[in-house]
């Protein structure tokens, strides 16, 4: 299709959001929900971003595409996302058919979409914009798809310099003095092959990359957009099951596919580690996701809370959310989620409470989910809705890497305690 004055992105691009990741490796955290649907940064999800990205990018047709616990995901969507505010756009969910032989589950990011194409080809659109849902970035979307646009690309890939601790675990890009892309290779770990992907100095230079760990590298975020009818026939040729893995390796060369250049924040939340790391950033003035933009807002679910209410507490580095109740004696380099509830004496450090669904009791109406007195939590993940007792102490003194207990764990060096657990008074961990 060749380019055309007046290009409408809103008009002319659906954008699809990966939401089906099981998240394996972010458990217990994802024990009742899935990837894209953990609470983030005290009051978001992981979808949210993407979501937002997309509606301040000026699109609002939005397919989202999910797979594991996905009632509470799309609950969350339509109540965060009403129809109304879209000017004529919409949030389609999207879910694995239910058929007389069970469910007919998705295989990978490219099977998800090809799984879904008799609903996508419908679409007015002449481009799709694939997103992950479980990403983290501030990006200008609308400013890829015109560099799409623009070069009539069939395929175009956003592309994040990184170093060489980071390129073997991702998808890797070579491209030409005209940011065409040449090659392609998915988490390479031969040296030679991570070699042939080396940025030269002179695209370093002249694109004013900053390289803290030479030699820097050219990565795919998984961020992608394709011609409609680029990606029908890919889908429909070739029956591989992920875009990074097989389609785009497969098919590149017979493509004109190109790299557009992000030099922003960008995370990709696949750990434990990485997870309490990008939420704990957002409580200092490092290098993370910005929150506090009012012209790029993240958006989140109106829980129409009071502001937090804080007794005699010393809080350095902390966000606190709305409807939070602190009574403790210290909260450092946290996160307080909302309608949170911490005793007095209590010190909360390094950790993360992700806050309850409602300041009611637990189901039984025996007691409140809250964090007793006199308690120290450090380097920690509180769930959601979870009771702790008085005179509790979880820091892991022993530096355990892992541990499994009931309620509790420990992953990555970082105690997690699980969704509606109670944890006795005198609990030390």
């Amino acid at each position: 299709m060749a380019p055309s004055k007046g290009f409408q992105l809103t008009d002319r691009v659906a954008c699809i959001i990966l939401a089906g990741g099981k998240g394996t490796r972010l458990f217990p955290l994802t024990k009742h929900r899935c990837k894209p649907g953990v609470n983030f940064g005290g009051r978001y999800r992981l979808i949210d971003v993407p979501i937002s990205n997309a509606l301040n990018s000026k699109m609002n047709h939005i397919y989202v595409i999910s797979q594991y616990f996905s009632s509470s995901l799309n609950k969350h969507i339509k109540e965060t996302y009403p129809l109304d505010h879209f000017q004529g756009g919409s949030i389609n969910l999207l879910t694995p058919e239910e058929r007389s032989e069970g469910k007919i589950w998705y295989e990978g990011t490219a099977d998800a979409v090809r799984k879904n194409l008799e609903i996508l080809t419908k679409t007015p659109a002449d481009y799709f914009l694939i997103l992950s849902g479980d990403q983290l970035y501030n990006m200008d979307l609308e400013a890829m798809v015109q560099f799409a646009h623009d070069r009539d690309a069939d395929l175009t890939i956003a592309a994040l310099p990184v170093d060489q601790t980071s390129a073997p675990r991702l998808g890797l890009l070579s491209i030409d003095s005209n940011s065409n892309i040449t090659g392609f290779q998915e988490k390479p770990k031969d040296p030679e092959v991570l070699k042939r992907f080396q940025l030269s100095d002179d695209f370093i230079k002249n694109h004013d990359i900053l390289c803290m760990d030479p030699p820097c590298y050219l990565a795919s975020m998984g961020i992608y957009v394709f011609k409609k009818e680029t990606l029908i026939s890919l889908l429909e040729e070739d029956p591989g099951h992920d875009f990074g893995k097989h389609m785009i390796p497969a098919h590149l060369k017979e493509k004109k596919a190109s790299a557009f250049l992000y030099q922003g924040y960008w995370e990709d939340i696949g750990t434990i580690a990485s997870y309490y790391e990008a939420n704990l950033a957002l409580t200092t003035n490092s290098l993370g996701l910005n929150f506090y933009n009012e012209v790029l807002p993240i958006y989140a679910h109106n829980h129409h809370l009071p502001g937090a209410r804080i007794t005699e507490t010393k809080i350095m580095e902390s966000v606190i959310c709305d409807g939070a109740i602190l009574e403790a004696e210290e909260v450092t380099h946290s996160i307080i989620g909302v309608r949170s509830v911490v005793r007095k004496g209590t010190i909360i450090r390094s950790s993360i409470l992700l806050g309850n669904h409602s300041f009611s009791k637990s189901d039984d109406a025996t007691f409140s989910y809250e964090i007793g007195e006199n308690c120290y939590i450090e380097k920690a993940i509180i769930d959601q809705n979870v009771r702790i007792g008085n005179h509790v102490s979880l820091k892991n003194e022993k530096g355990l890497e892992t541990y499994d207990g009931d309620g509790i764990y420990i992953r990555d060096g970082i105690i997690i305690v699980t969704s509606k657990a109670t944890i006795p008074d005198h609990f030390t961990l």
